[in-house]
């Protein structure tokens, strides 16, 4: 096996590595000191302080502003394709209980980083794994790390996601197809908490369904605030959260999405669960301009959900982001009635739940309503949070409670 590139870290800068952190950016890289001689992009890198201290061990890209993803801490670990058969065990075995449930046939199995992965994400959708390569130095062991969950999890089919715009800045342009196995399905039907789900792996968002919204799926399947609500349904996708309200008693559901395809792909939702002749208004349109059609219309609900794509990609988005989030929860509780509950989220890494919660309570004011916290939410535990990598958590959520007019 090669030796490794050496990447000396400038003096000061190696303080994240030493509290394990994963990523080392190119600003703190001692380039004329480093030699990176024979070293391929996506080829594996140590990193040593400025005395020559070991760091840590982990994949180079020369395009990318993280330049570095450390994989072992370990100075003495070989990172050959054994390394990452042993990772994924570890990982897949993590989530032990969630195999061993028999209302649950669809959760994430590898989480990147927090998983010790940088760059890999592992779907399981019953039979089939839906797996993202969002780095080069995964890209570099793709193969590696299929035959691993072949012979891990023996699936009928594994399928690439890897069109996202992570990838575009690791100078890696989008990658979509089977890589083993059998095509799957579309739809392909999954189950969660009895509850069943059309998924397209080939084209619907993320790696075709939202799988860290299991636990807000299950507040609204057993609390009690929505049976007999007029429920308004925001960014409804393919309805998961519609066929829950309704299975708990929602009087009525009106569902707004800017995609047609979603919308009819959640009419199949609801009748996968017999609710063919359940009373769903669905709305193909921008969500913002709806809520103020809905204002204009004097018309209000007893239950709203937000759950909008994440608003800030990056820092330099992060004003215009929060703006928006304040701006569609605004509009959000000015339709609420008194007593109504709005169930909030957003899956912007950059805007942290304290963040959040100044945001929600920005629009409560620019509202005029006095408003509670009555339930938080996060991402659930098959996607950790490396307690080293706050990265990590990126979902976040709110219940909220309308008590009237502030």
């Amino acid at each position: 096996m090669a030796k490794p590139g050496i990447i000396i870290v400038k003096a000061g800068r190696e303080k994240s590595l030493e509290r394990r952190h994963p990523w080392l950016f190119s600003g703190a890289i001692d380039e004329q000191r480093s030699n990176l001689e024979g070293v391929e992009p996506g080829g594996i890198v140590e990193v040593r302080g400025i005395d020559g201290g070991f760091l840590g061990r982990g994949y180079y890209n020369p395009h990318s502003q993280i330049r570095v993803r450390i994989l072992s801490w370990d100075q003495t670990e070989a990172l050959g394709p054994g390394w990452w058969r042993i990772r994924i065990a570890r990982a897949i075995a993590s989530r032990g209980a969630l195999v061993k449930r028999p209302d649950l046939d669809a959760y994430r199995l590898v989480h990147a980083e927090s998983d010790g992965l940088p760059g890999l994400i592992v779907d399981r959708y019953g039979d089939y794994l839906v797996i993202q390569a969002l780095t080069l130095g995964v890209e570099v062991v793709k193969q590696h790390i299929v035959e691993a969950l072949v012979d891990l999890m023996q699936p009928r089919g594994i399928f690439e996601r890897s069109d996202v715009d992570a990838r575009h800045k690791e100078g890696l342009s989008d990658a979509v197809g089977l890589l083993y196995g059998e095509e799957p399905p579309t739809p392909l039907v999954i189950t969660e908490q009895g509850v069943h789900y059309p998924v397209d792996v080939h084209t619907g968002h993320k790696t075709g369904f939202y799988l860290d919204q299991r636990d807000a799926r299950a507040w609204l399947l057993a609390h009690p605030e929505v049976q007999g609500a007029e429920v308004l349904n925001c960014f409804s996708y393919t309805g998961s959260f519609t066929a829950c309200a309704a299975l708990n008693g929602a009087a009525s559901i009106t569902a707004v999405d800017s995609s047609q395809p979603a919308l009819d792909m959640t009419a199949q939702t609801m009748q996968l669960n017999g609710l063919s002749d359940y009373p769903v208004e669905l709305i193909c349109a921008d969500v913002f301009k709806q809520l103020r059609e809905f204002r204009d219309e004097e018309r209000e609900f007893d239950l709203i959900i937000l759950d909008p794509p994440k608003f800030a990609q990056s820092a330099k988005h992060l004003d215009r982001a929060t703006f928006g989030y304040k701006d569609i929860n605004m509009m959000a509780l000015d339709r609420l009635r008194p007593g109504g509950t709005l169930l909030t989220f957003s899956c912007s890494g950059l805007v942290g739940p304290d963040l959040f919660q100044k945001v929600v309570f920005g629009a409560s004011i620019d509202a005029g309503v006095e408003a509670q916290i009555v339930g938080w939410f996060s991402q659930p535990a098959d996607h950790p949070v490396l307690l080293a990598f706050p990265e990590g958590h990126y979902l976040k959520g709110l219940a909220i409670r309308v008590l009237g007019q502030g």
